[in-house]
């Protein structure tokens, strides 16, 4: 089971946006989808679904939050013309943030936002095999400009199976990029490939809740241990939801919840969402409780 699971928002379009990616990316497909009901977005639907065998999710949950450059998903591609096929659905209708063609790293590439808003980095690995076909890449940009190392050192240090792959760092004369701030970086986060990179040019965007990283916890243990570690914003938190030190959003989630709310009994997952809509860190003997109905 894949222990950390990006989660995107989107305000209706979380339907047509997963058809869209599983039909572009090979060994794809939607999972399953469910309705939340009485929410404080009214009732939204929550979907899973694989993309290259990787687990996601989305939901149609309000604009409240809007995707953005700040966190993208790099797509390894075998061939240029691999690249051109994922490319041109992605593009259509979107906008294209680095045009797709020759670059220094790669013989094709290109950094799409899609027309759901999602920010895709499309590219030829010329030969090189990444044991991972999709990969979230940070931008550090704006007030946490500088700190992409410093945040994958702190990451790194509280998952479990992580390591720090490889850091790049800009040279003198790159400006307006800061010499030895880090250029492109890879990690793992408990076997979850990560990339990451610091920005100093101007941008309207900044990391937020529209892309989150879904932590699956077997015990109160865990999801009081990732808790203590990443919550760094108070007010942030909400519904198993947090922001850490840097911007980036997490949810921490026992498994047993999302096993609760696959029981297609109806009753069940109303009082388990009455229950968990009333927490900020999850408690799940109050969420066994609800779901029993004691």
């Amino acid at each position: 089971m894949q222990s950390i699971t990006p989660h995107l928002w989107f305000d209706k379009e979380a339907r047509p946006a997963a058809e869209l990616y599983t039909s572009i990316i090979p060994n794809s497909g939607i999972t399953s989808v469910k309705t939340l009901r009485n929410t404080p977005s009214g009732d939204v639907d929550i979907l899973s679904f694989a993309l290259a065998g990787q687990s996601f999710m989305a939901i149609s949950a309000g604009p409240q939050f809007k995707l953005n450059p700040a966190i993208s998903f790099l797509i390894g591609c075998d061939s240029k013309a691999e690249v051109d096929r994922i490319w041109n659905p992605l593009a259509e209708g979107g906008t294209a943030l680095m045009p797709l063609g020759a670059y220094p790293f790669s013989e094709r590439f290109g950094w799409v936002q899609d027309r759901y808003g999602l920010s895709w980095q499309v590219m030829d690995m010329g030969g090189w095999k990444s044991r991972q076909r999709i990969i979230p890449s940070l931008l550090f940009v704006g007030k946490v400009c500088g700190k992409a190392e410093e945040a994958i050192g702190f990451y790194t240090s509280i998952f479990p199976n992580s390591a720090v792959d490889t850091i790049h760092r800009y040279a003198a004369g790159e400006g307006p990029e800061v010499e030895g701030t880090v250029k492109h970086a890879g990690f793992a986060l408990n076997g979850l490939e990560f990339a990451a990179m610091d920005s100093a040019r101007a941008h309207n965007f900044a990391f937020n809740e529209a892309v989150s990283f879904m932590v699956s916890c077997e015990t109160q243990e865990e999801i009081d241990y990732f808790w203590e570690k990443l919550s760094a914003v108070p007010q942030a938190e909400a519904c198993g939801w947090l922001k850490d030190r840097y911007g980036v959003s997490w949810q921490i989630v026992p498994t047993a919840m999302q096993e609760m709310m696959q029981s297609g009994d109806a009753q069940k997952m109303a009082r388990v969402t009455a229950a968990f809509l009333k927490m900020k860190k999850f408690d799940i003997a109050v969420l066994r409780k609800a779901f029993e109905g004691v």
